[in-house]
Order: C-alpha cells, then sequence, then structure tokens
C-alpha cells in the first residue's frame, strides 16, 4: 500500500525535512551528541572546546595536547599556544571521525585584526591536521570576518589552498566582501541579531519570517545567489527551531545538538523558504567594496558592528579560560602533582 506525500511528511521529521534541502552541519565540540543526527558537517569555536574540555570524558585530548606543548619545549607561552593548537584540532580529528564531510576549527579571535598572524597560524593549524593524516580538504579554517580576516581568507584560499570559513559575521557589507574574497563559505549569525534587537528595541516577540537574523541571511543569500558567488552561506547561531525552519534550502545550516534534538522529535511540515530561482528574481543591486566603503557600510550598522566585537571578546575571554586551565595543568604535570 502507497503511502500518500501527505502522510509521509507527518512521519518525517523536520530534520529529515530540512536535510533534503540543506545540508546540516552539528555546532558543538561534543562530539559524543553528534552520532545521533548524523550530520553533513560539523563546525567548533572556543566557546564549544571550552566546554567540552570541562567534561572528564574528554580530560585525555586534553593531556595528550598539554604532553604536545611541553614535549615542543621553547617557552612557557609558546608550550601554552602549541597545546592549545594540538588541543583543537584533536577535537577537530574525533569529529572527523563522526561526520562525513568537514569540520571548522577556529583561529585564536585574539589575532581577528592581524591578517599575517592568522594566515600563519591557520597554516599551523592545517600542518597538525596533515601531520595526523588528514587532508586540508577536510577542514575549513575559521576566521572572524573583520577586514583583516576576510583578506586572510583570500590569502589562504587563493595561495595555500585552504578553505575558510568566515564566522562573526552580522553584516551585508561583512558578506560582500567575504563574497568579492571568494572565501568558501560564511556564517551569518542569525541568533546574535536577535538578541541584539530584543535588547535594544521595544519589540521582544517575532514571528520566524519577520526574524532580523532570519531577514539578515535570507537576504545575503538571495544577493550570492542573483550575482552568482561561489561562497556559500552557512547560517548558524539558532535561537530557535523556527528560525531554523525559515532557513529550510540554505545552503548550509549548523545547529546545537538541543535544537537538532528538537527538530528530530517535530513533525510539522517544512516548506522550502530559499531556492536559487527565487533568489534570481530579488530586487538587490550589486555592490564592490574596497576597505575604505567596507568600512563605512559596516560602521553604519550598529547592530553589526556591537555584534562583531563583543563576539571577539567572547570568543577571546573563552580563549584565556582555555589557557589557563592548560597552564595550571602543565604546572601541576611538570611538579608531579
Amino acid at each position: 500500500m502507497s503511502v500518500s506525500p501527505d502522510k509521509r511528511r507527518k512521519m518525517e521529521s523536520a530534520l529529515e525535512q530540512i536535510k533534503k534541502y540543506t545540508v546540516v552541519v552539528a555546532d558543538t565540540g561534543d562530539f559524543n551528541a553528534i552520532e545521533e543526527y548524523k550530520p553533513q558537517d560539523a563546525t567548533t569555536n572556543p566557546s564549544l572546546i571550552l566546554a567540552a574540555a570541562k567534561m572528564s570524558t574528554y580530560q585525555h585530548l586534553v593531556d595528550q595536547a598539554i604532553k604536545y606543548g611541553m614535549a615542543n619545549g621553547g617557552s612557557e607561552e609558546e608550550q601554552v599556544t602549541n597545546a592549545m593548537d594540538k588541543l583543537f584540532v584533536s577535537f577537530g580529528l574525533e569529529i572527523l571521525k563522526k561526520v562525513p564531510g568537514r569540520v571548522s576549527t577556529e583561529v585564536d579571535a585574539r589575532l581577528s585584526f592581524d591578517k599575517e598572524a592568522m594566515v600563519s597560524r591557520a597554516r599551523r593549524l592545517i600542518s597538525l591536521y596533515e601531520e595526523a593524516g588528514v587532508s586540508k580538504d577536510r577542514i575549513l579554517i575559521k576566521l572572524s570576518s573583520t577586514w583583516e580576516g576576510i583578506q586572510a581568507g583570500q590569502e589562504l584560499e587563493e595561495k595555500h589552498g585552504i578553505h575558510c570559513n568566515m564566522t562573526l559575521l552580522f553584516s551585508f557589507a561583512q558578506a560582500v566582501a567575504c563574497a568579492e574574497a571568494r572565501v568558501t563559505l560564511i556564517s551569518p549569525f542569525v541568533g546574535r541579531i536577535l538578541d541584539w534587537y530584543k535588547e535594544n528595541t521595544d519589540r521582544k516577540n517575532y514571528e520566524p519570517h519577520e526574524d532580523p537574523g532570519v531577514q539578515s541571511v535570507t537576504k545575503i543569500y538571495n544577493y550570492y545567489k542573483k550575482f552568482n558567488y561561489s561562497t556559500v552561506v552557512m547560517g548558524a547561531s539558532f535561537r530557535n527551531t523556527g528560525e531554523v525552519k525559515a532557513l529550510a534550502g540554505c545552503d548550509l545550516l549548523t545547529i546545537s545538538p538541543g535544537l537538532l534534538g528538537e527538530l528530530s522529535q517535530d513533525h510539522s511540515a517544512v516548506k522550502c523558504s530559499l531556492t536559487p530561482q527565487g533568489a534570481k528574481e530579488c530586487d538587490l543591486e550589486q555592490i564592490h567594496l574596497d576597505e575604505k566603503s567596507f568600512r563605512w557600510l559596516h560602521n553604519e550598522d550598529r547592530m553589526a558592528v556591537e555584534k562583531l566585537s563583543d563576539g571577539i571578546r567572547k570568543f577571546a575571554a573563552d580563549a584565556i579560560k582555555l589557557e589557563a586551565m592548560i597552564k595550571e595543568k602543565m604546572f601541576n604535570v611538570k611538579n608531579g602533582q
């Protein structure tokens, strides 16, 4: 007996329906939370790695990273930096055992305004993956979407064949500059945009299609597809499943395990909201940005300016906490404790 399409859809979860239109990515450092939802890729950031590194399950990775840092010598600062890089890569390697696609590993947010340092750190992370037998094709290097970060991304892509994921992206100016730099992928943040509007305006509730984060990603997706940019769009930082469902059709969506769980239990119908055909019909003008026009256009968007700097500060703070944890453990190892 055949099942009607409507009935079949009722049996399928929202997550299964979204996967027909969009590549689903898991946003977590807790790789044991990944398998259940069978995402294609996974993304990490310093905050997610810090949270995972505090779990007893992953102490062996922290211990291995500390041993590596100490074995490679240098000053205490160099040992800690090497241990941090090793830890980020170790989590990435474990995640790659669970996903068929790629993992995103982030460059230290404290380098967000230093193009050369970002390029150097990215190449170092890739070399650690390659030493472990993993091709750079399975890695996306995450960089802050500052002007310097975008230029670092362009250099890594063009000169070194290293694929980049531009993160902390809140403004249309950032999206345009990333497209013109021909980076592999961008991660526009949905939920953090919504947070800003709730905090800074009188409006506290939004339907998914009215959500300013959803509207921002929709505009960027339409712009990229209308003007045939190769860079793909991965919506990130979701606050609820309504935001995720409203962006079905986006190239990729990176979703926390908590929301993946909710979507797997949700059996409402999901329609494809974003399509290349729809994008072609959008009323958008193409623009080109040099450094001066980028800085001006980005600066005109108060939300984006505040959220980019806030995001860099938060990732940097969590990197400092992770460093302190590594330093303390390293001191204990050296002193036989």
